[in-house]
């Protein structure tokens, strides 16, 4: 029995089991300091722990070793840093409130764009069409303008 899906119940079904698969919290994951450093800023220097190399970035290392040494988790370390150094520690905004913009712009526009391409292309390919056949047949050459155009070919051989 040959039974043909919806691409849409496909898309569906495949959304919920990525969600299924990358919702769910790690809970067996402990948290690292590479994996910190990589997603927190040095306050001081304004770029990525993990590349930072100064005072203020080792300090900011050692003091994510010890929480994690006291077993916090990665959720419960960055808390701790925003509260140690302020949301600017964060290397990505807050996904609520205004910061949410920052995830939901490009998203939009990217979509709107989208939406301008479906609408657009199908009245390019249908401009072009017309237009080829409204030019009409092509000229064609006399003998005397092939030979004028042959011999001016082969002067510039």
């Amino acid at each position: 029995m040959n039974r043909r899906r919806n691409p849409l119940t496909l898309v569906v079904l495949c959304t919920l089991a990525l969600g299924a698969l990358g919702g769910a919290p790690a809970l067996a994951a402990r948290a690292s300091l590479p994996t910190i450093e990589r997603q927190v800023m040095c306050v001081t220097c304004k770029i990525p722990l993990n590349v930072a190399e100064s005072p203020q970035a080792d300090a900011e290392r050692a003091f994510i070793q010890k929480l994690i040494d006291s077993g916090h988790s990665e959720a419960q370390v960055k808390h701790a840093l925003v509260a140690q150094y302020g949301s600017a520690v964060l290397a990505l905004p807050p996904a609520h409130g205004f910061d949410l913009a920052a995830y939901l712009v490009p998203a939009l526009v990217v979509l709107a764009l989208l939406c301008l391409l479906v609408v657009l292309l199908p009245r390019w390919r249908r401009r072009a069409a017309t237009s080829d056949q409204d030019a009409g047949p092509r000229p064609t050459l006399t003998p005397e303008q092939a030979a004028r155009l042959q011999e001016d070919l082969e002067r510039y051989d």
